[in-house]
């Protein structure tokens, strides 16, 4: 038999089958570097609409982990989708270089108790230090950016964009100073921002106090009796002993009923709904001789337990029934609710008793407990109230508690004097940045839609915001505050102008270096320069003034278009971002906002080194390929938890060879096609041909969409569903016949190569955002050019067929039928009865709109089949409808394998059948449905 191998189109193509992704992808980031792609896009893009992606930015602290790399991967996405959607849009990556994790690095590794100037000198090292590492990690991921001028917290010029934002702030009236419990660290040393707070399960102190009444007579009027028949007692119910030294009031529900309870040889004050639970916590006996509305206790005042004050009850809606007593006892400087309490009773800030300095430690003075660190304090405190007779109830709890995020230690609120930006302030007597903020809510976008009511509440609830620290590394709130009366200087705003400028020089360290004598001059003698910081949220807050529109102004617009992070940044970044821009601006700095969640493991599992589950993005990209991490990334939902595993990874890697191989289908077999001088017009194309274009524009409209909705695994989804279902099990698969066994140059061929071309160009653009490094791959091949980027191109236009709807549900009928055809051949093959398809001959019984489909593709009902003859006859009705397949009595044709009567019809080639010997020695065969 003769080798006819040599006389069929065989693919081919340098697109190998094997991605080698973790060896060769280094080698394609090093191309783009080189080639200055970044640059060549946004000269390419130049004069488009923008969109700008604001990038919110990683702490310069550490390496990447997984979380980094999804985030980054979902932004470098976008960025590449609206390139490709005929935008420009440019990617300036961040990093945000302050605060106090790396001052704690410097510390731990240098020593504590360095001079102020070398902890900044060594911060801004290491940061930059850290800067770098990350950078490469990112790079490596395929993110393109303006990775050769970044922004960085730390630069000189953001530093001063940052005071002059501050400096607008203050302007307007925002700023204002305050002695107010905020949350602190006894380990920071500082205050902390609520993102810096998370909660862990502590064990603690729970006891029932006893407070002495010290106006009696006003106690009976309270609840109606002439007079108490023996002593009483408010009882509360506290977690924190150590609070008890400061304590200062009592506070009570102006609308719950309060109990007068007899137990013997005293009386007690409960809530009434509580009065059962406590007695048996107390193991008592009683009896309630007189209730009251909480209203009625107002102002009568109680005895301390062991210090010689008095404790007044003040009324407080925050008061519950949840737990305790129903009576909460008001330490203002360690409780924001006390400390609100306080201040709506008119109690001033010099009045309030502070006894716990910044490392924890009571004051000296501060009787029976004084230079004793709290946590040791509390069981001290708890024996003197044993001691003093005041102590009905103690025991140990465990509970959810406040802990510092960096150093996993119990943290307290205390009272410190700080600065604020004021929640309910109304500087312009209109409207308070509560208020803007929420409205500004209003007008942002939310990807997913849960994110708008999570930022409201945060915005609703929370408190005014403490800007400051006392940190080394970190902006300085440049001001100078009166010796006397504490007041800001009244140039403040021109001399924050001033540093702004020194520092624009210098940085930070010249504010901490400044005399004051060189602004103030002899005002100097009178006035105090203040050495607090900015909290670092402040500092990435601030980036849509001095980033946007500051450093970075020429690749941005204001608002941006997007903001992308994390969902825990709806307390942080997002946040902070917020409150500047409507303190600022009187608006939000974006349009949108977009949230993923957090990377957990396949059951759902937070990683974790002591669980042994954590997914470094390096290892992968090392042994997979980062191209697999951002398939990974894109595929799942973002808008829950994302999982991640080896078996998850595993799947990826099968998706990806799927449509790698396909990519690789398509490029093999257009290598010889010529888009200018070989393409069909569209009245020529093969009807199946049409149908596959018709099936790729549903594609391209709908993952187009889906990009532009952020929504990426459905992108996904749909790209491989059409590259395993429409293009591997159908439409390619019918294909291979007539791309191989046709003429090279005939009509048949190139109606394929035409649609195949289009669905190419398709696909690789549709892909590039998410297989960027296969995209490109892929792209160098098609294009021939070496300076050539799918991403100085857009979304391929397909031409416009006349694809009715018709054609679209004859289709639909044709592949339905073919798969039950295929069941029925595969019935054959597994009784040993034909090996290929190509061994079965078919005939289909249809009725109806079935019959009409099949019948209109004539013989080339047998391509679409992918056997050696196939046939239809029509009946009345569904239920007479079948397919018979059967083992062709024929031989096979030594070209093209199929089993025809026609094999030898030229005696000079008797091992061929008629449309080879015709296709090789003829006109070449004639068909035009498929």
């Amino acid at each position: 038999m003769a080798d006819y191998k040599q006389t069929l189109n065989m693919p081919d193509t340098p697109f190998p089958m094997r991605g080698d992704l973790p060896k060769r992808e280094p080698g394609w980031v090093q191309q783009w570097q080189q080639k200055k792609l970044y640059e060549k896009i946004r000269a390419a893009s130049a004069g488009r609409p923008k969109f700008i992606l604001h990038d919110g930015p990683p702490y310069a602290n550490g390496n990447i982990h997984i979380g980094h790399a999804l985030n980054k991967i979902l932004k470098d996405i976008i960025v590449r989708s609206k390139t490709l959607a005929g935008f420009d849009a440019p990617y300036v990556p961040g990093w945000d270089c302050h605060g106090l994790p790396i001052e704690h690095k410097i510390e731990v590794t240098h020593g504590k108790n360095l001079p102020a100037d070398k902890v900044r000198e060594l911060s801004r090292a290491y940061a930059a230090e850290q800067v770098e590492g990350q950078k490469k990690d990112f790079v490596r991921l395929g993110v393109l950016g303006d990775w050769e001028h970044p922004y960085r917290t730390m630069d000189f010029g953001n530093e001063a964009g940052e005071i002059r934002a501050l400096a607008t702030m203050v302007k307007n009236g925002w700023v204002f100073k305050g002695l107010k419990p905020v949350n602190w660290c006894f380990d920071c040393g500082s205050a902390l921002a609520e993102a810096e707070v998370e909660y862990e399960d502590k064990k603690s102190d729970a006891i029932d106090v006893a407070f002495a009444c010290a106006q009696p007579e006003q106690l009976a009027v309270a609840f109606q009796l002439d007079s108490l028949p023996k002593p009483a007692y408010v009882v509360i119910w506290t977690t924190t002993p150590w609070t008890i030294p400061a304590n200062q009031a009592l506070n009570i529900h102006p609308e719950f009923d309060y109990a007068l309870v007899d137990v013997g040889d005293k009386l007690l004050v409960l809530a009434a709904e509580l009065v059962e639970s406590c007695l048996k916590r107390y193991d008592l006996q009683g009896e309630v001789i007189a209730t009251a509305k909480g209203a009625r206790l107002a102002s009568i005042e109680f005895k301390h337990p062991f210090y010689d004050r008095v404790s007044p009850v003040y009324l407080a809606e925050y008061v519950g029934l949840d737990a305790g007593t129903g009576i909460v006892h008001c330490a203002p400087a360690y409780g924001a609710e006390d400390f609100q309490v306080w201040r709506a009773n008119g109690r001033g800030f010099d009045e309030i008793l502070n006894p716990v300095q910044g490392h924890g430690v009571y004051v000296p003075s501060l009787e029976f407990f004084g230079g004793q660190f709290i946590w040791k304090a509390n069981p001290n405190i708890v024996e003197k109230l044993r001691e003093v007779g005041a102590l009905l109830k103690h025991e140990t709890i465990t509970h959810s508690y406040m802990h510092c995020w960096r150093h996993k230690t119990p943290i307290i609120y205390r009272a410190t004097a700080q600065w604020f930006v004021g929640m309910d302030h109304k500087p312009d007597g209109t409207t308070s940045l509560r208020e803007r903020a929420l409205a500004a809510i209003e007008e942002t976008a939310f990807f997913p839609a849960w994110g708008k009511p999570r930022l409201a509440a945060m915005i609703a609830n929370r408190p005014d915001w403490c800007i400051s620290r006392q940190r080394n590394w970190g902006v300085p709130i440049p001001f100078f505050l009166h010796k006397e009366t504490g007041e800001l200087h009244p140039r403040t705003v021109e001399l924050m102008e001033e540093v702004a400028q020194r520092v624009e020089q210098s940085g930070i360290e010249a504010w901490f270096s400044l005399d004051a004598a060189e602004l103030l001059g002899a005002e100097a003698e009178q006035y105090v320069k203040i050495n607090d910081t900015l909290d670092v949220w402040f500092d990435s807050g601030t980036t849509h003034v001095h980033v946007m529109r500051g450093s970075h102004a020429k690749d941005h617009a204001f608002p941006a278009d997007l903001y992308l992070e994390g969902s825990d940044q709806h307390r942080g970044w997002f946040h902070s971002s917020l409150l500047t821009g409507c303190t600022i601006d009187g608006r939000a700095p974006y349009k949108a906002l977009l949230t993923h969640g957090f990377v957990v493991d396949g059951q759902g599992r937070k990683m974790s080194k002591s669980l042994g589950n954590t997914v470094v993005p390096q290892e992968v990209s090392d042994k997979l390929g980062a191209e697999i991490l951002r398939l990974w990334a894109a595929s799942t939902d973002y808008s829950g938890e994302v999982s991640i595993s080896k078996e998850i990874l595993d799947r990826v890697v099968e998706v990806y060879r799927r449509v790698r191989n396909t990519l690789r289908f398509l490029l093999a077999n257009t290598a010889d096609f010529n888009i200018e001088t070989d393409a069909l017009p569209a009245e020529q194309w093969f009807e199946i041909d049409r149908y596959a274009l018709a099936l790729t524009r549903q594609l391209s409209e709908s993952a187009e969409a889906d990009y532009a909705k952020y929504e990426f695994h459905r992108v996904v989804q749909a790209l491989q569903l059409f590259c395993s279902d429409d293009l591997g099990s159908f439409y390619l698969d019918i294909l291979k016949d007539r791309l191989y066994t046709s003429g090279a140059k005939s009509v048949a061929r190139r109606s394929a190569q035409t649609a195949l071309w289009h669905i190419t160009q398709t696909l690789v653009r549709l892909m590039a955002p998410i297989l960027s490094f296969t995209a490109e791959e892929a792209w160098a091949v098609m294009s021939g050019k070496p300076d050539d980027s799918v991403m100085l191109h857009s979304f391929h236009t397909l031409p416009q067929l006349s694809v009715d709807e018709a054609l679209i549900a004859r289709w639909k009928i044709i592949r339905e039928v073919r798969a039950e055809t295929m069941k029925v051949i595969e019935a054959l093959r597994t009784e040993g009865k034909v090996g290929a398809s190509l061994q079965a001959e078919v005939t289909v019984a249809a009725s109806g709109d079935k019959f009409a489909a099949l019948n209109a593709l004539g013989d080339d009902l047998r391509f679409v089949f992918i056997t050696s003859a196939a046939s239809v006859t029509q009946v009345a009705s569904e239920a007479e409808e079948a397919i018979i397949a059967t083992p062709s009595s024929y031989q096979k044709c030594g070209r093209c394998w199929h089993y025809r009567a026609d094999l030898g019809r030229n005696p000079a080639h008797p091992e061929l059948c008629g449309r080879c010997d015709d296709n090789l020695h003829g006109a070449g065969e004639v068909r035009s449905r498929a």
